[in-house]
């Protein structure tokens, strides 16, 4: 059984696809700028999710918007469009800079070993979809036109709010009203300004303009998955206003609420805020580079905790993350077999952990049991491991087996010329075994190394042996 949290209704579900296909949509970026690690951390857990779904044996149809057009700066339905002003900042075309920052988003991904959506599609090819739309919404008399644009009129749809809190948007509170109806309504159409100078604008029946941002997922989705679909994830931060703007429309135009389960990521915080572009307290994913982590590491701390958990972004954090990471890669790579059989009992485990709305801090702990189980056969350790990278996307099949030499490890021999070959395997041994991080079994060579007559001592770089046999 697949259980997933669903935000509709704030609690777990069984999850059973409407069809045999599962139907998976995600709110993509909006390319303006590089996405900060706190936008990566949804996509890692959307990554997560898509991979437990194949896991599990299912086919998935996968699709992801890219918002090059409509985001404007503000929740209120003001300010500049994101893309335009960066365009107007940088001194190129938004065209230009929507490009840009979305191949910089792929290769992000990339470096994440995220798996690609089936389809990326963007905002700017739906907008003869949204115009038809919008006339739908307006045929059915739920919009209304102010002088900025036309709006769709919340308080005609008597369900509008799922999932929001409408508190948080009472009027002055977080949305002003500028000539609107009601605090809730929100714009589908957006008039050009005379002395705006857009690059992105279009011909439509209520005037020159361009789309508003919470209609673009409402077509894209139904375009390529129809509705309703299986499940439709984001921030956690759509759930007030975006998320429920899609659900009214589709609503209104398809007669239903276009996906049976809305899954959210938490936010990633820096000294307990939230990370955002606004608060100018991001990191982007080469920034991580450049204080030297490595985006797998990135990956391995958000996936240590849960996806509905905020996270809190640090130095020591990220340390602790590559120094697992590269534990977790050392003892792959010291599994120098070819691999076995897995382990059901373990995939057993590992499948209740992400299984269980995708526990992915349960399922690291299967992991480490795993490779610390003395009792099982090296074979059927790579052979499992492998198998839970299929979800936890760590990339281990790449990594190739470290052919230790006891000569690398700058040896230093006191007392004797040359090294006896079984305290050179002992050595080795042990020397594995620190990388692994097991301490008390390296200890334990330590002592037959003593008991053969030999002392070792850690120096930079390797060890130095000396000879005791006659101390």
């Amino acid at each position: 059984m697949i259980k997933f949290y669903n935000s509709k209704v704030r609690k777990k579900q069984e999850f059973v696809p409407l069809q045999e296909q599962v139907r998976l949509y995600t709110c993509g970026p909006t390319v303006y700028d590089y996405a900060h690690i706190g936008n990566l951390k949804t996509y890692i857990f959307e990554d997560v999710l898509k991979r437990v779904l194949l896991y599990n044996g299912y086919e998935v149809k996968h699709v992801m918007n890219i918002t090059d057009v409509g985001h404007l700066a503000s929740d209120d339905d003001s300010g500049e469009d994101k893309v335009e002003k960066k365009a107007r900042e940088e001194g190129k075309t938004a065209w230009d800079i929507a490009e840009y920052y979305t191949e910089e988003f792929k290769k992000d991904i990339e470096k994440l070993n995220i798996k690609k959506p089936d389809i990326f599609v963007k905002a700017t090819d739906t907008i003869e979809e949204q115009i038809e739309l919008i006339k739908i919404l307006e045929e059915k008399g739920f919009t209304y036109e102010i002088e900025d644009g036309i709006y769709f009129d919340t308080s005609k749809l008597d369900s509008y709010g799922e999932m929001a809190n409408l508190e948080d948007i009472e009027p002055g509170k977080r949305v002003s009203m500028k000539g609107k109806k009601n605090s809730t309504d929100f714009a589908l159409w957006k008039f050009s300004k005379p002395d705006e100078n857009r690059q992105m604008e279009w011909q439509s029946p209520w005037g020159v303009g361009f789309p508003g941002w919470h209609t673009e997922c409402v077509v894209m989705s139904e375009k390529y998955l129809g509705t309703p679909f299986d499940i439709h994830c984001g921030g956690i931060d759509h759930i007030e206003i975006h998320h429920p703007n899609e659900i009214a429309q589709a609503k209104v135009a398809f007669g239903e609420n276009p996906a049976k389960f809305w899954m959210h990521g938490e936010f990633l915080t820096v000294d307990n805020e939230k990370m955002s572009k606004s608060k100018n307290n991001f990191y982007a994913l080469k920034d991580l580079k450049e204080m030297t982590f490595s985006p797998l590491a990135y990956k391995y701390l958000v996936l240590n905790s849960h996806y509905r958990s905020k996270l809190n972004f640090s130095n020591e954090a990220m340390e602790g993350a590559e120094k697992s990471l590269s534990k977790l890669q050392n003892r792959v790579a010291d599994l120098e077999v070819e691999a076995g059989d897995v382990s059901e009992d373990y995939k057993e485990k590992f499948l209740k952990a992400v299984n269980d709305d995708l526990n992915t801090p349960k399922a690291l702990e299967v992991v480490w049991s795993l490779l610390k189980d003395d009792k099982l056969e090296e074979s059927v350790k790579k052979a499992t491991i492998l198998d839970f990278d299929k979800v936890l996307g760590f990339e281990l099949k790449k990594i190739k087996t470290v052919n230790h030499s006891v000569d690398s490890l700058l040896i230093k021999i006191e007392g004797e010329e040359k090294m006896p070959e079984d305290i050179k395997k002992i050595t080795l041994k042990r020397h594995k075994l620190k990388e692994q991080g097991n301490y008390k079994k390296a200890d334990e060579m330590r002592d037959r190394i003593n008991d053969l007559g030999y002392e070792i001592e850690d120096i930079k770089n390797g060890y130095k042996l000396k000879s005791i046999k006659n101390g």
